[in-house]
């Protein structure tokens, strides 16, 4: 395939994922998650903000000297001190990238930096320029691009190539826009800045709105080729772009975007898993891609279809991000196909007579309980073939324990 369709994945799992609020994770545990980047074959690893704090700084420090074969990348605001630190930090890198930023939107300029259009401009050449010194892969990011005045903001991109820089990021730093706008932001930057193919355009979205996937995918399609996104979605606020999300919207509808990662597709869930499980962020059951309800089926219609050919209801395979297999649930939604293959699969052959009294069965307690487990198949098909009586009825149960206390149970 020919690498102009190719899009480089930035990942800021360990920047700005860990930016969400009540996440905070060690060096050790960074190390992890990095090692595991690397598995995925992300090309980009933001590591952090050096600057920030000691604890940040080392620990970009020890993923740059230990994590080889990928970009390693550091964040640095516009200013000398921060850019010497963030080199500091990645130095030791295979490839290390300083990811330099500026907020171009009038928003920012008065309330926030309280400088003129003139001033951010030379602000951002001189220090894309002088983190050029350090390193020959620069990043420079126009923060808030989608609400910058679009010439000014072009203005800056020219500037900052200009300046050495060799990605050139558009985020939409509150979630903002909307995809059709953000494909023509693309496109203009692409025809108004004279010198834009010295550099990548890249994009970080964020998802206030919840368009933050459809954003990404969209400036793809109009010519960005970095996507920066996070493990599972998290970040400032309602959070980032989901890697697996907008890679397996690339992989499935390729027809359509024409344009894909160089992702290790099955390594997707347990990277997933992973972060989940070290940042204490739990992953919602109907979370596209990585949702334990995802590649889940419990409507008898869609459990017959399934059976019969995986492509009516599932657009892509569990197996394809790393599950074993899809799963069909058990519940009072259930039908007789999904119920047969049950059987079958726990070993049981019963005729057609007994099969549908113990479906009779099924129906009658997967109206009592949410979810029917194999344990619940095992004692119907009991009741249904081998005739065994109803004995015990558990009328009441009780427990109590503590840490000054002897357990107790009542039953």
């Amino acid at each position: 395939m020919n690498d102009k369709n190719i899009v480089k994945i930035f990942d800021s799992t360990l920047r700005d994922g860990e930016q969400s609020p009540g996440v905070s994770l060690n060096v050790e545990e960074k190390i992890k998650i990095a090692e595991q980047l690397v598995r995925l074959k992300v090309d980009v690893i933001e590591a952090g903000f050096p600057i920030t704090s000691v604890g940040d700084f080392e620990a970009v420090k020890a993923i740059a000297g230990n994590i080889k074969g990928v970009t390693v990348c550091a964040l640095a605001r516009t200013v000398k001190a921060d850019i010497d630190r963030a080199y500091e930090a990645i130095k030791e890198s295979d490839d290390p990238r300083i990811h330099t930023f500026i907020a171009t939107s009038d928003i920012h300029l008065k309330h926030k930096l309280r400088k003129s259009r003139d001033e951010v401009l030379e602000m951002a050449y001189n220090m894309v320029k002088y983190a050029k010194s350090k390193t020959a892969n620069v990043e420079f990011s126009a923060e808030d691009a989608t609400r910058s005045d679009r010439d000014y903001l072009c203005r800056v991109v020219e500037r900052a190539i200009e300046a050495g820089a060799v990605v050139v990021n558009i985020p939409d730093t509150v979630g903002y826009i909307t995809p059709p706008e953000f494909g023509d932001l693309i496109k203009y930057l692409a025809a108004n800045v004279k010198n834009i193919e010295q550099a990548i355009i890249s994009v970080h979205c964020h998802n206030d709105l919840g368009l933050a996937v459809a954003n990404s995918l969209m400036a793809a399609k109009n010519g960005a080729r970095q996507i920066e996104c996070t493990v599972n979605g998290i970040g400032e606020r309602a959070g980032n772009c989901s890697m697996e999300e907008v890679v397996m919207g690339m992989a499935t509808r390729y027809d359509f975007y024409q344009c894909r990662s160089d992702v290790e597709l099955k390594q997707i869930y347990p990277t997933s898993r992973m972060v989940s499980s070290l940042t204490g962020m739990v992953v919602q059951s109907n979370k596209a891609i990585v949702g334990s309800n995802a590649f889940a089926h419990e409507s008898g219609i869609h459990q017959d279809g399934v059976l019969k050919e995986r492509s009516t209801y599932e657009i892509m395979s569990a197996e394809s991000i790393g599950l074993p297999t899809n799963r069909l649930v058990l519940g009072k939604h259930s039908g007789r196909h999904a119920f047969r293959e049950r059987l079958v699969s726990l070993g049981f052959e019963l005729s057609e007579e007994e099969t549908e009294k113990a479906f009779i069965n099924f129906k009658e307690l997967a109206d009592k309980k949410k979810e029917i487990y194999d344990e619940d198949i095992e004692a119907l098909v009991e009741g249904v073939v081998l005739g065994i009586p109803e004995v015990y009825l558990m009328k009441y149960v009780y427990g109590a324990s503590g840490s000054d206390t002897i357990p107790e149970a009542t039953v």
